[in-house]
C-alpha cells in the first residue's frame, strides 16, 4: 500500500496523471453514463421481476442452516426462489410499495435528523461552529479529526450517516478543501469503518447473539459476549484514521482537484463578528446545558432512557431507539438560541421557515428513497440474495482450504457477499450457522470468524447501491456536483475500499501470527 501512495505522489510531481487515477476516471465515466439514479434503481427493479421468474422456473434453490423464526434454532432450510412476475408478486407489489416506502429504514431517519441540522445550518450557526474550528484546529489534522468522529459515530448506530457525513463537507470547504473530499472521508469513516470503534457499540450485542446461536450447534454452554472483538476493534480505530486520512490526502482529494462550486466561496469571510461570538457563546452554553441534561437523566439505574430489564444504555435502551430524535434536538436549540441572539431569527415564523427550507432540500433523496426501498425489498422477497449467500457458502465450505489463506478468503468472500445484501444482521444471520461451526471444527474461535466477517462486511459498504443510506449520500453529492452520478460516487469512495480491506486483513493475519486475543476473554483458537 505505502508503494500506491509513493507512486501516486512521484506521478503528481511529475505531472503525469497516476494509473490509479486514470483507473478511477474510467470507472467514474461509465458510471455517470448510466441514466439517473432514480431511473437505474427503477431499471433494477425490472430486473429483479424478470431474474426472480426466471430462477423459480428452474427451480432455483439453496439449503442451509438457518434460524426458524417460529421456534428460534437453527434447522436445515430450503430457501427458494420466488417471482414477482405472477399474481402473488404483483399483489405484493402494489399492496406493499407505500409500506416498502415508509418502513425504508433511512427515510425516517434523515428527515427527523434534518430539522434539527437544517435548522442549525439555517441560522448560522453550523457556519459559526465551522468558523471557530477553523480558528483553532491546525489544518493538517482535520482529515484524522472527521474520519475518527465517523468511525465513533457508530455507537449511535446511523446517526453519523445524516449528521457527520454533510458536516464533514462543511468542514473541508471551511478550510479551503474540496467539499466532497470531506464528505468521502466521513463516509468512509461512518460506513467503511463501521465495525471499527473504541467503545462497544449496537453492533456488538447483535452480532454476538447470532454468534452466540451458531456456536452452541458445537458447544451449547459457549457464549459469545457482545466484548468479544473489543481489543481489535480499537486497533482498527486507529487502522481505518490512519488509512482514511493518506486515501482522502494523497488519492482522493487530489483527484478531484480544486474546487470552484459555491461552497467555496461560503466561508471566504473566516473572521466571526461580534455579533456571531455572542450568539455562538449563548448557543455552546445552551448545547453543554443540553448534555449536561441528558447525561444527569442517564446516570439513575432506574432511568427511564435506559433498558427496563437489564438497565443497559445500549442494547434495547430508549436512549439509543431515540438517538436520532434526541440528536435533532441537541442540533435545534441552541440553533435556536443562536438565531435568536445573532439576530439572523426575528421570530418563530423564521424557525419555521428554516425547518421548512431543510425539508425542501430533500426533495430529490426522498423521490430516490421511493425507487430505492422497492429494489431492497424486492430484492428481500424474491429470496435472491440469501440464495447467493448460501450457495457461496456452500462453495467456501467446501473448497479445502485451510488456517490463514482460508480466513483471508471468507473476509473476501463477506465483502463481496455484502454487495448483495446491505443488513449485516440479515447476512450474518445465515453465514454464522454455517462457518461458526466449520471453522470451530478447524480449530478457529468463533470470536475470529466474527471479526473477519466484520472486516468484510464493512469495506464494501461504501459502494453497494444496495447499503440503505446509498441513496441519502449521492443526494449530499449532488449538493456539490449536479453533474455527479452513482459512477461520482462510486469511484470517489472505491479506493478507501480496496484499502480498507487490504489493510485490514493484514492487520488480522498479524494479529493471528502474534496470537493476540480479540476481546477480553476471547482467543483466536479453541
Amino acid at each position: 500500500m505505502s508503494e500506491v501512495f509513493h507512486s501516486i505522489a512521484k506521478n503528481k510531481k511529475s505531472g503525469k496523471t497516476p494509473l490509479f487515477f486514470r483507473f478511477l476516471n474510467a470507472v467514474e465515466a461509465v458510471g455517470n453514463r448510466l441514466p439517473h439514479p432514480i431511473t437505474l434503481f427503477f431499471i433494477f427493479c425490472v430486473a429483479i421481476v424478470i431474474i426472480s421468474a426466471v430462477c423459480e422456473a428452474l427451480g432455483v434453490s439453496a439449503t442451509g442452516e438457518l434460524v426458524n423464526s417460529a421456534t428460534g434454532m437453527l434447522e436445515p432450510t430450503t430457501v427458494n426462489a420466488v417471482s414477482l412476475a405472477n399474481a402473488d408478486g404483483a399483489v405484493y407489489m402494489l399492496t406493499k410499495a407505500v409500506d416498502n416506502f415508509t418502513g425504508f429504514a433511512p427515510l425516517g431517519v434523515v428527515l427527523v435528523a434534518m430539522l434539527g441540522v437544517g435548522t442549525a445550518e439555517g441560522s448560522g450557526y453550523v457556519s459559526a461552529l465551522l468558523k471557530r474550528t477553523v480558528e483553532i484546529t491546525p489544518r493538517r489534522i482535520i482529515t484524522p479529526v472527521v474520519i475518527f468522529l465517523g468511525v465513533m459515530s457508530n455507537v449511535a448506530s446511523d446517526a453519523g450517516y445524516v449528521v457527520l457525513v454533510p458536516i464533514g463537507a462543511l468542514m473541508f470547504a471551511a478550510y479551503g478543501r474540496h467539499p466532497l473530499a470531506g464528505l468521502a472521508a466521513a463516509f468512509s469513516g461512518v460506513s467503511g469503518g463501521f465495525s471499527a470503534n473504541l467503545i462497544i457499540g449496537t453492533l456488538d450485542p447483535m452480532l454476538a447473539g447470532i454468534s452466540t446461536e451458531a456456536v452452541q450447534i458445537i458447544d451449547p454452554d459457549y457464549t459469545i459476549e457482545p466484548t468479544a472483538n473489543w481489543f481489535f476493534m480499537i486497533a482498527s480505530t486507529l487502522l481505518i484514521t490512519i488509512l482514511g486520512t493518506l486515501i482522502t490526502d494523497f488519492i482522493v482529494e487530489p483527484r478531484l482537484g480544486k474546487y470552484e462550486g459555491a461552497a467555496s466561496n461560503e466561508f471566504a469571510s473566516r473572521e466571526l463578528t461580534s455579533e456571531e461570538r455572542k450568539a455562538i457563546k449563548a448557543a455552546n452554553l445552551t448545547l453543554l446545558a443540553l448534555i449536561a441534561g441528558i447525561v444527569a437523566l442517564l446516570i439513575p439505574k432506574n432511568s427511564f432512557l435506559r433498558n427496563p430489564v437489564t438497565g443497559d444504555l445500549i442494547a434495547g435502551a430508549p436512549f439509543m431507539q431515540g438517538i436520532i430524535a434526541i440528536i435533532a434536538l441537541v442540533f435545534f436549540i441552541p440553533a435556536v438560541v443562536y438565531g435568536f441572539v445573532s439576530g439572523e431569527f426575528k421570530g418563530e415564523k423564521d424557525v419555521c421557515r428554516a425547518m421548512g427550507k431543510a425539508m425542501s432540500s430533500m426533495g430529490s433523496f426522498i423521490a430516490l428513497a421511493f425507487v430505492s426501498a422497492q429494489f431492497i425489498n424486492y430484492f428481500s422477497y424474491t429470496k435472491l440474495g440469501t440464495i447467493i449467500a448460501i450457495n457461496g457458502a456452500n462453495l467456501l465450505k467446501n473448497a479445502g482450504i485451510g488456517g490463514i489463506p482460508l480466513m483471508l478468503l471468507f473476509i473476501l468472500f463477506s465483502a463481496l457477499i455484502n454487495l448483495l445484501m446491505g443488513s449485516a444482521s440479515a447476512k450474518w444471520t445465515i453465514l454464522a450457522p454455517v462457518f461458526i461451526p466449520m471453522f470451530m471444527l478447524l480449530g478457529f474461535s468463533p470470536e475470529l470468524t466474527q471479526v473477519a466477517f466484520r472486516i468484510g462486511d464493512s469495506c464494501t459498504n461504501v459502494i453497494t447501491p444496495l447499503m440503505s443510506h446509498f441513496a441519502m449520500i449521492l443526494t449530499f453529492v449532488k449538493r456539490y456536483d449536479e453533474n455527479s452520478g452513482i459512477g461520482t460516487l462510486i469511484s470517489t469512495m472505491l479506493p478507501y475500499s480496496i484499502i480498507f480491506l487490504l489493510g485490514w486483513a493484514l492487520l488480522l493475519m498479524v494479529w493471528m501470527l502474534l496470537g493476540l486475543p480479540l476481546g477480553p476473554g476471547a482467543p483466536l483458537w479453541v
